[in-house]
């Protein structure tokens, strides 16, 4: 029985996405190459002071998202430090200075980071205006600069990739806004909790006193999974029954989190004139996905030792409403993309099921990756698979038209280092340094040994790649956790941006190449092939040796 029931999760899953794909992706096209606006766009273009018909240059362009999410970040800082004078505070005092930044930058960053229990930290005001506010816009953001990427590759001879206050408005007000009002909608329906009661004193069956916190759940559940952040509004995240009641809406919601990434390259098949390329992008980030799934769920289910054996699997940590394979659909699903919510607690996980979720993070959560990040993330990748196949070939390599040159291949090569060079920096610190790793062992860890080294280096591979999930085994509300993960976070966000719109710009300003006899086909199955293994090989193999100080050592004891 409870096979049929994953294999019923799998195909309904399937069916969804595919239902979705293709009206989802050309919707997206039409969105971002429209010169029409709404008179809502027109007036917050007066407000700010850009005329949308003036496109940007990739520096300009840059600026605009740079600056925008600084003046985020300082306002969500701000509504924390005055959240005791905040109406619909609840009584909640401010919030520690530490605290706020690191929650400033987990949140503008697309990573919604939580080092707090948020029905006892954060009032209804932070809530909305500061974190739900952020949910959409930090993943208008990471569309916007994935649709200027696919720009690059459609135009010749333009100095300029669109215009970021253009891009931002409707990704906010045309996509965002209307499917988080509907998913919201059809949550309330499956029960997740929308009112602003506050804390509820109520007599248990057993005779005691009991506080239920309430709060304007179902909104920020639908664009915290929409918008691949992944913030709860509870601290159980998706495993609270007031954020995901039943089996149907855990499913519901892993729809959402999968919608607009896993439709994104069909927009890019779409703004590059070749529906092909799409489903070639599409088939490596499905590929590795389903690979992942399946791993996870073997790993989950046969769980070693005696408990997990006569258990008929290891349930710790899982809801027993959906059970290991909709534990291990939902991980995989949050770690593959940038999302960061949890239906179950990965810290449970097997030694080498909870190496699953970090290993997918390790890949650059790009199958399918965030909204708009897990796009050109793979984009990125494919120009470098492109570059070894030229050298391997002994021709100039070349992308839809564009040639590969040693700037496009530096600027690639910059970003593929970032992450990794976060992680294995943050985690390495947080050992190396005396007063450090004496706070770290004694507060943060409450699991010493291999399995503590895991939950550091999760942490820090969840803070760079900007997804947000947690062994929550680690108390992160210290000092040093607190601005470590905020650096890495910021600097996980914006480095790559930064170098993704630089090749943008570079690709932008080109020529196309006429295809040629010798030229790669990028649409077939040999470079599908190609691609999957480069994402394997140049991000996964990077992170091999920390990988066996920690849940391969622990998996193989």
């Amino acid at each position: 029985m409870d096979e049929f029931f994953a294999v019923a999760q799998a195909v309904t899953l399937a069916l969804a996405l595919a239902l979705i794909y293709r009206p989802l992706g050309d919707y997206m096209a039409h969105l971002y190459t429209s010169d029409s606006d709404w008179r809502i766009e027109r007036g917050l273009y007066r407000i700010v002071g850009v005329d949308p018909r003036s496109e940007q240059s990739w520096r300009a362009y840059t600026r605009a998202v740079l600056a925008f999410s600084l003046i985020g970040a300082l306002l969500v800082y701000a509504l924390q430090r005055a959240q005791a004078v905040l109406p619909y505070s609840l009584g909640l005092p401010a919030i520690p200075e530490g605290l706020s930044f690191n929650t400033a930058a987990s949140f503008v960053s697309n990573t919604n980071w939580q080092s707090y229990s948020p029905e006892v930290t954060m009032g209804y005001t932070v809530q909305l205006a500061g974190l739900a506010v952020q949910n959409f816009v930090s993943a208008a953001v990471g569309i916007a600069v994935a649709v200027a990427l696919v720009r690059g590759f459609a135009r010749r001879r333009s100095g300029t990739i669109g215009n970021f206050w253009v891009d931002l408005f409707r990704g906010s007000f045309r996509l965002l806004l209307p499917l988080a009002l509907v998913s919201s909608v059809v949550l309330i329906v499956g029960g997740v909790v929308q009112n602003f009661n506050g804390f509820t004193e109520i007599t248990t069956l057993a005779g005691t006193t009991q506080s239920l916190p309430g709060g304007p759940v179902a909104s920020q559940e639908a664009i915290k999974e929409l918008g691949t952040n992944g913030g709860g509004f509870f601290n159980a995240n998706s495993a609270h029954p007031f954020e995901n009641p039943t089996a149907w809406t855990s499913l519901f919601e892993i729809v959402l989190l999968l919608a607009i990434p896993f439709a994104l390259p069909r927009t890019f098949g779409r703004m590059v004139g070749s529906d092909k390329q799409g489903y070639a992008i599409l088939a490596v980030m499905a590929t590795i996905f389903v690979g992942s799934l399946v791993a996870l769920s073997i790993f989950e289910a046969n769980g070693a030792g005696t408990a997990p054996e006569l258990a008929g699997g290891a349930m710790e940590g899982k809801e027993q409403r959906f059970g290991i394979f909709g534990s291990a659909l939902f991980g995989s699903a949050s770690t593959l993309t940038s999302t960061g919510a949890v239906n179950s607690m990965h810290d449970s996980f097997t030694a080498l099921g909870g190496m699953m979720p970090m290993l997918n993070m390790m890949l650059g959560e790009v199958a399918p990756g965030g909204v708009g990040s897990g796009l050109y993330g793979m984009l990125v990748l494919a120009v470098i698979a492109v570059f070894i196949a030229g050298l391997l070939v002994g021709r100039t390599p070349e992308y839809l038209g564009k040639k590969i040159g040693p700037r496009e291949i530096k600027l690639a090569s910059l970003y593929i280092l970032v992450t990794p060079t976060l992680v294995l920096a943050g985690t390495a610190l947080s050992f190396a340094i005396p007063g450090v790793r004496e706070d770290v062992e004694s507060i943060s860890i409450w699991n010493p040994g291999i399995h503590g080294m895991s939950e550091v280096l999760y942490a820090f591979t969840s803070a760079s790649n900007n997804n947000g999930s947690a062994f929550a085994g680690l108390t992160a509300n210290t000092p040093w956790l607190n601005t470590a993960l905020g650096v890495a976070m910021l600097l996980g966000r914006f480095v790559p941006i930064v170098l993704v719109l630089a090749i943008a710009g570079s690709l932008a300003a080109q020529d196309k190449t006429p295809a040629t006899a010798g030229t790669l086909p990028t649409h077939r199955p040999q470079f599908v092939g190609l691609l999957i293994g480069v994402t394997v090989i140049v991000t996964a193999l990077t992170y091999f040796p920390v990988l066996a100080l920690g849940p391969l050592a622990e998996g193989l004891s």
